[in-house]
């Protein structure tokens, strides 16, 4: 799709439509925001797909919007819940199979199997005979699943219970050999099961199911659920901060071929100061920066509102995103923004190479934009260290 948008692009500047060019750059930059993605969720009861459904957005169990959760089956039909921040991710927490009294392919049919693109079968302790019936179903219609064991954290404290001396790495082979014999003679030939804790996705094997699932799916989903899941390693925040920088090529163009302009001391007048700061906002969103997002990590964690802003550097990290606050912060970064620009022009977006008069416009914004980007990441992996008692980064 983007190739397909720069080709276009280039036709439209070449021929000095630059509002049509800023239209098009914006239509497919909504395209890309608002891309749904649709994740089915299910288990036997008290597997802990509840808690994972809350943890993938953000949110701490029994807290307000948050999927129930229980000793007892608390999915009763299937529920959707739309992620908080990015309403183009939803997530549905579906009823164990084992808890209907459909078999596997009407229970797929009763949850409405094509509109999900992707399954995770969760389980607590052992995967039982319906959870592979379920699988086999879904890979004969063509659907991705991925078996992920819950609540080890509950295991490794049991067993550091009994024993204070045990391997923790020990124990997690085991379990994971155990989960994948059980599903090969279930008759899957070679299984891959993800160790993971609801409550804890930075744990364990969450990040391996991840970069699974960054493999086999389509871009755009790719992006989207990157976007919107939580910031679960150093790893994660570097590749949310890869795929924003890629965002704001596209928005570079849009400011210049828009032309309006913004009095910042020191840099170029073709600068659109909306498009920076819907930018901004969506940054720290991404990055989990905003007022709201700060306070549900620190829910989540235990880690005080308070001692997670001390991490933050960046005048635009924890506050209300203004255009007021963004032109002041770009006013005082004006003569670094300008130094650096300077030096890059046009070939930092090769899409307007051809257009001469656009290329210190657009190299300006994209500079303002990556600075901005650039201190909002650092804050987030200063934030994720706080948050999870780290001593050092990782």
């Amino acid at each position: 799709m983007a190739d397909k948008y720069k080709a276009i692009l280039q036709t439209e500047l070449q021929n000095n439509d630059l509002p049509q060019s800023a239209k098009m750059v914006l239509d497919y930059l909504d395209k890309l925001k608002n891309f749904p993605l649709i994740i089915a969720i299910t288990g036997e009861s008290g597997s802990g797909k509840s808690t994972l459904v809350n943890a993938l957005r953000g949110i701490r169990n029994r807290t307000e919007g948050a999927a129930p959760t229980g000793v007892v089956e608390t999915t009763v039909e299937p529920t959707e819940y739309v992620h908080p921040e990015m309403p183009n991710i939803r997530i549905w927490d579906l009823p164990g199979v084992g808890t209907t009294n459909f078999t596997a392919d009407k229970y797929l049919e009763y949850v409405g199997f094509e509109k999900y693109d992707f399954f995770i079968i969760v389980s607590s302790d052992r995967f039982r005979e319906n959870d592979a019936k379920l699988a086999k179903e879904i890979q004969r219609m063509n659907k991705k699943f991925y078996f992920v064991r819950s609540k080890i954290d509950h295991n490794v404290r049991d067993e550091k219970e009994e024993n204070p001396n045990f391997n923790e790495e020990d124990l997690l082979k085991l379990i994971r050999d155990n989960c994948t014999k059980e599903l090969q003679t279930m008759g899957f030939e070679s299984p891959k099961v993800f160790l993971a804790s609801g409550v804890r996705l930075h744990l364990y094997e969450f990040e391996d199911l991840w970069k699974t699932l960054k493999e086999e799916l389509p871009k755009l989903q790719r992006d989207a659920l990157l976007l919107a899941l939580p910031n679960i390693s150093a790893n994660v925040i570097e590749q949310k901060k890869k795929t924003l920088e890629r965002k704001i090529t596209w928005l570079s163009v849009a400011s210049a071929a828009a032309g309006a302009a913004v009095p910042v001391p020191g840099l170029s007048a073709g600068v659109d100061l909306s498009i920076i700061v819907s930018c901004v906002i969506q940054c720290a969103i991404s990055l989990g920066l905003t007022p709201g997002l700060l306070q549900k990590l620190s829910d989540v964690t235990g880690v005080s509102l308070e001692d997670l802003k001390a991490e933050l550097k960046s005048p635009l990290a924890g506050v209300k995103i203004t255009s007021a606050l963004v032109l002041q912060v770009l006013t005082r970064s004006a003569a670094y923004i300008l130094a650096t620009t300077v030096e890059e022009g046009a070939r930092l977006v090769p899409v307007i190479g051809t257009v001469v008069a656009m290329s210190l416009s657009c190299a300006t914004t994209y500079k303002a934009l990556k600075y901005i980007l650039n201190t909002l990441a650092e804050d987030t992996q200063r934030v994720f260290i706080k948050a999870l008692g780290l001593n050092s980064p990782v």
